[in-house]
């Protein structure tokens, strides 16, 4: 009696592995024909997130030191290329300008600059990895006289700019939402002209802005 039951049992065991087994080549047919079908596009990995992210940089401009704060954000396709935009406004630190006299103002360079931004992202998953972080657009730079020491503020000219920003930064995992960027840049630009009123007399040299800074980003998102 015993021997039958495990007999009956272990047909019946059979029974169900060979349905599984079917069912299942049944499912990857399916899949198989389905795919045919299917458009095959760049991204095998069709998982998409968002991430904006808040920046701090130093930056040297005509030998003054400088500040930049940053915003930028975009789209991530496939955890590996961020496709947004991003923008900057920076300052540097205020200085006698001896050209007017008697009384010399203080005087420093303001502006800012935005556009497309496309970020590669190197081993995304790493707790520690790198991404190439590109802006490029048009920017603004005015060069500000404080003639009554904070009290009376004046432009004394402004020009626009093309600018392109490429980057490397390294990123660290902190939370799952949250990231840290350390980041070295390289501003190119086109060539800067301002000069004095009246006088044709350049104020700083066109490539002003160009040059290294140094930053960190905070981004939270869903990487």
């Amino acid at each position: 009696m015993k021997k039958n039951v495990l007999a009956l049992v272990l047909l019946f065991l059979f029974g169900c592995l060979v349905v599984n087994a079917q069912e299942e080549t049944e499912v990857t047919k399916a899949k198989k024909e389905e795919n045919r079908d299917e458009i095959n596009t760049l991204f095998k990995d069709r998982s998409g997130g968002h991430y904006i992210g808040l920046s701090l940089n130093y930056v040297e401009i005509e030998d003054q030191h400088g500040m930049q704060f940053g915003l930028r954000g975009g789209w991530i396709a496939g955890h590996g290329l961020a496709i947004g935009f991003g923008a900057k406004v920076f300052f540097n630190e205020s200085k006698e300008d001896d050209f007017i006299l008697p009384d010399p103002p203080l005087a420093n360079l303001i502006g800012g600059y935005g556009g497309l931004l496309i970020e590669p992202i190197i081993l995304p998953r790493f707790p520690v990895h790198l991404s190439f972080p590109v802006l490029a657009g048009v920017g603004g730079i005015a060069y500000s006289l404080d003639k009554e020491r904070f009290t009376d503020t004046s432009i004394e000219d402004s020009d626009f700019f093309l600018v392109i920003e490429p980057g490397v930064e390294l990123e660290f995992n902190i939370l799952k939402h949250l990231r840290i960027a350390v980041g070295a840049y390289y501003t190119i630009t086109s060539d800067i002209q301002l000069k004095y009123k009246g006088v044709d007399e350049h104020i700083v040299p066109p490539n002003v802005i160009r040059g290294f800074n140094l930053g960190i980003t905070f981004k939270l998102g869903r990487f």
